[in-house]
């Protein structure tokens, strides 16, 4: 292993790209402690003490987490990758009702650059509203749920013209940060937005770790580090699961030339949908904490009775029915996602369409409907493992006092792996065009 990280660096070319891809993962990081104009940098300090000290789960705790700590922080990257990745599902959603999205995905690189040019519109669409809500909630003194005091009543101007500032400065943060991404994908080592998000995901890792071992000491700080170590293990394993269903192409004679006559194997993962299904599950159990905020009792008035259930039950994780509820939402999304990114009809037509074929199962629509049975076969495994990821960390909140962006399960560690693992294929993969072993054996 050190003997191959020795020949990257030792590669010009190789050892460009990876400097190159540092600088600009530093200057994001430095753009998210540079607070945004007409922030009172103190009390946002103060509240963030107060919000690790109580242990409270703020309104944006998770998109917090994808944007590195930047956003409780009022930074000019506050909003951090988010928005494009919103950006990106919807476009990705589209593509089911709108035919003329469909179309663009088949066109080729054409058309995916369109799709892109959509996506980055769309991307600053959201980071305006996305800005001006944060800011909204700032000014309300809500940012930080609990946790909130007098300080946290006073965290930016209230001026219009400050919000507005506040607003394009967050907007164009949001636009850096999409350019960041680009530049390392072409002129770095890897996926620049994965590794934006890898980044920041990593950056929360120590403050996470840390608030165990002050809230439990050092015993259960080595605990949980062995448990997540073999969580780290098992997600690797799962991830690289898959099941090969073999192809077969029947040999055709066009003029003197000989096509088909190969094998090869359809890909299916154990986890087809990736993280997605946790950020959908996460989203939609925000709206209950919403509700809640927009339906505050008045001075004197009692609270309503479904609030205050709302309360007890659908806002913090470390509630049964939560727990429950988020573990359903994530098998759902699960099946809904694979079945919209992967159709069996599809993929049957373009095999038959080249002569291919299943050993033993009929082209056209037995095809179809045996793709389809292993589909749901495998992604019934695959919603009950992302289930479970996504409940280590409301289960570490429950019990070792950690906070709902604990690094060893939900998104973050999908993300860290999936991530992790591109990367290093990536860089075996430049490795071994220059005759070089690679980083993987």
């Amino acid at each position: 292993m050190f003997s191959a990280i020795g020949r990257i660096f030792r590669t010009p070319d190789l050892r460009r790209k990876i400097v190159f891809t540092l600088a600009i993962v530093s200057l994001f990081r430095l753009g998210s402690f540079i607070p945004a104009p007409f922030v009172d940098f103190n009390n946002v300090q103060a509240c963030l003490v107060a919000n690790q000290n109580q242990g409270s789960s703020g309104l944006y705790d998770m998109i917090n987490l994808f944007s590195g700590g930047a956003l409780l922080q009022l930074s000019i990257f506050a909003l951090g990758i988010m928005p494009y990745i919103t950006a990106s599902i919807i476009t990705q959603l589209l593509r089911v009702v709108i035919p003329h999205f469909e179309a663009l995905h088949k066109e080729g690189q054409a058309g995916q650059a369109k799709l892109t040019q959509y996506t980055r519109y769309l991307t600053i669409a959201l980071a305006i509203l996305q800005s001006t809500t944060l800011i909204t909630v700032a000014r309300s003194g809500q940012l930080f749920g609990a946790a909130a005091n007098q300080a946290c009543q006073n965290l930016v101007s209230q001026e219009w013209w400050a919000v507005l500032i506040m607003i394009i400065t967050m907007t164009a943060g949001t636009g850096l940060i999409m350019w960041f991404g680009e530049l390392i994908t072409e002129r770095g080592v890897g996926n620049g937005m994965s590794l934006l998000i890898f980044t920041s995901i990593a950056a929360t890792f120590p403050g996470a770790m840390w608030i165990i071992k002050e809230s439990r000491g050092w015993e259960v700080f080595f605990i949980v580090l062995a448990v997540g170590l073999l969580v780290v293990a098992a997600v690797v394993f799962v991830e690289q699961s898959q099941r090969r269903i073999p192809v077969q192409y029947a040999k055709r004679v066009v003029g003197r030339r000989t096509y088909g006559g190969s094998s090869t194997y359809i890909p299916i993962k154990v986890n087809m949908a990736g993280v997605i299904p946790v950020i959908f599950a996460s989203a939609i159990l925000y709206l209950p904490m919403l509700i809640t905020q927009f339906n505050q009792p008045q001075i004197g008035e009692d609270p309503k009775p479904w609030v205050v259930w709302i309360q007890n039950n659908l806002v913090y994780g470390d509630q049964p029915v939560y727990m429950l509820v988020f573990f359903l939402l994530v098998i759902g999304f699960t099946f809904f996602y694979v079945q919209i990114t992967f159709n069996p009809e599809e993929v049957s037509d373009n095999m038959k369409q080249y002569g291919g074929f299943i050993p033993g199962i009929r082209a056209g629509r037995p095809t179809a409907e045996y793709l389809n049975y292993v589909l749901t076969r495998i992604t019934s495994a695959g919603s009950l493992y992302l289930g479970v990821i996504a409940l280590l960390p409301l289960i570490a909140l429950s019990f070792f006092g950690a906070n709902q962006n604990f690094p060893f399960g939900g998104a973050s560690i999908l993300i860290i792996v999936g991530v992790g693992l591109e990367t290093v294929k990536q860089i075996d993969a430049q490795l071994q065009q220059r005759h070089y072993e690679g980083l993987l054996k």
